[in-house]
């Protein structure tokens, strides 16, 4: 069966975690997964009660008990794939503390913390700085710009991509070299959909000083120069189609081999397929509300 063959299917038919059988070509790159460790916060009190992005609509309804389904059918996804998670409590009041990505960045240990733009979540950043002294990371710098974290920071590997235009200062992008000590490439965003770096690309393969990191994005997000700049780092890319970024299918997480992405991201995942990744999809609907996937949801917790 190829990806293809689970056009139309919803979430009772292809639970979560599921993967899907594809038609690999006659040679492909091997992949080699990595085991990781990740933070992630439950949505116990997930809802849309504000908006502050394209996605969220206080007048639609949100099923908080469905959001921890899919939530801790992500979770054990992770823990299947041979990853550890860390879980941070959520609190009452911070409805949008599920989407742990957006608090912290960590890169050999070090971390530095978040400082939203919205007020509705500046909370949020405090509560994950105390989780990361309680839990022994000892090099842990809080912002003075605006700073959404792996929101807007993607690591390949060699160099930290860093989103601006909707939520992080440009002037945290030097921060976070000065801060974590790696090399930084600021890309623009322009279309207010993909409000985050991580709705509009994720890496699926770390780079090295011998390897070039693999990444997919969608070119429609980026302004001209920053696409410009896309093209001439990662010419390999995967390209993502309207309807795989307008599904967050951007809003993945890969290990290396293992690319866990949004059901209905099914071209995308042909795509990765085709070169040597296995995908493995999740439902993230209600979640998808807050304009959150599974990348979204999880903060990755480097050396």
């Amino acid at each position: 069966m190829t990806v293809a063959d689970v056009q139309g299917i919803g979430p009772s038919g292809l639970g979560g975690g599921a993967t899907v059988a594809v038609d690999h070509p006659a040679v492909v790159e091997p992949r080699l997964a990595t085991p990781r460790r990740y933070l992630m916060c439950p949505p116990e009190h997930f809802t849309v009660s504000y908006a502050i992005n394209p996605w969220m609509n206080p007048e639609v309804a949100v099923d908080t008990a469905e959001a921890i389904r899919q939530w801790d059918a992500l979770r054990r996804t992770y823990e299947r794939l041979g990853h550890t998670v860390e879980v941070i409590d959520a609190e009452p009041g911070l409805p949008d503390m599920v989407f742990a990505a957006n608090s912290g960045t960590v890169v050999d240990g070090r971390v530095l913390g978040a400082r939203f733009r919205a007020p509705e979540r500046a909370a949020e950043a405090e509560h994950y700085r105390r989780w990361f002294v309680r839990n022994g990371f000892r090099d842990v710098v809080m912002p003075s710009c605006t700073n959404e974290a792996e929101g807007d920071f993607t690591w390949t590997g060699s160099l930290l991509l860093a989103g601006t235009g909707f939520r992080t200062d440009p002037g945290a992008h030097s921060e976070a070299q000065e801060t974590l000590g790696v090399p930084v490439v600021s890309l623009r965003l322009i279309d207010p959909r993909y409000y985050h770096l991580d709705v509009a690309l994720f890496v699926l393969s770390e780079g090295s000083a011998t390897v070039a990191p693999l990444v997919a994005y969608y070119p429609e997000a980026f302004s001209p120069g920053s696409l410009r700049v896309l093209r001439r780092l990662f010419p390999d890319a995967v390209i993502a189609t309207e309807h795989d970024a307008a599904c967050l299918g951007l809003n993945a997480v890969s290990d290396g081999r293992n690319v866990v992405l949004p059901i209905e991201a099914v071209g995308l995942a042909e795509q990765v397929a085709q070169r040597g990744f296995e995908p493995h999809f999740v439902d993230i609907g209600e979640l998808r509300k807050s304009g959150g996937g599974p990348k979204c949801c999880t903060m990755e917790l480097r050396g």
